[in-house]
């Protein structure tokens, strides 16, 4: 791996809204220091942006695999793209 700054944006299926999705994701991006965005989608998926370190970036992907103690993750769709320079990590 490589400090070099990566984007990753992420689709999440499964029991993932309204089990404090977002607001877990959030505060772990947070706590790696990475910058970006997850929000709700209309079809009951989550989104998520991820913009850092490529070590931080693999670890939120991790962690959406698994996600918060009463979801389930069904699959996690990821695709690499351009870094944005993003800064800081919001909820939409």
């Amino acid at each position: 791996m490589t400090d070099d700054i990566v984007r990753a944006r992420t689709i999440i299926s499964g029991r993932v809204q309204g089990v404090y999705f977002r607001q877990s994701t959030a505060f772990q991006a947070r706590a790696a220091g990475v910058a970006g965005w997850v929000r709700n989608l209309e079809d009951g998926d989550v989104e998520a942006a991820f913009e850092g370190s490529h070590a931080a970036v693999d670890s939120m992907l991790r962690y959406m695999a698994v996600g918060p103690q009463h979801a389930r993750v069904d699959a996690v769709e990821t695709v690499w793209e351009p870094t944005a320079g993003e800064f800081g990590f919001s909820i939409r």
